[in-house]
């Protein structure tokens, strides 16, 4: 929310196209799960076509990670 109270327009992006650097030009994009960490989820971009990991995000909206001990 911002000062005025008023929602943002736009709370959270989703790249699907990012530059990959090895290709030379912006391609479609997989998001692939990367850690759980307790801060938020952590996901690596990658090119869909050559494989190449071409940028990371930090989702703090995840539900926190619960760690159980086994006896």
């Amino acid at each position: 929310m911002r000062r005025s109270g008023h929602p943002d327009a736009y709370g959270e992006f989703e790249a699907s196209e990012l530059f990959c650097s090895a290709c030379r030009q912006s391609v479609p994009v997989r998001k692939r799960l990367l850690l759980a960490l307790p801060e938020g989820d952590k996901y690596d971009y990658v090119c869909s076509r050559c494989g190449n990991p071409v940028g990371s995000k930090l989702d703090k909206s995840a539900a926190p990670v619960r760690l159980i001990a086994a006896r």
